[in-house]
């Protein structure tokens, strides 16, 4: 399944876009889609943490996915 991917913050730098789309097999989960982006973007491994949401909500790796879903990563945010 084809899956589009949203960007914010840093990972817009890592991925070189705000939008990316991947290539993933239909039994695919949340677990599943951070290794295969840290595996095509190792620089995600370097951050400290992020999130990945799903249809507007906090994801959890057992969350199986399907084409339709909205995707962002969320990169660790600081403010003061």
């Amino acid at each position: 399944m084809k899956l589009k991917i949203l960007a914010f913050g840093i990972v817009k730098d890592i991925f070189g876009n705000s939008e990316i789309e991947l290539q993933m097999p239909e039994t695919a989960n949340v677990k599943d889609l951070k290794n295969e982006l840290e595996e095509k973007y190792e620089a995600l491994k370097r951050l400290k943490s992020y999130f990945i949401a799903v249809n507007e909500e906090y994801a959890e790796d057992d969350l199986q996915l399907h084409p339709n879903n909205e995707i962002a990563i969320i990169p660790p945010v600081s403010g003061g």
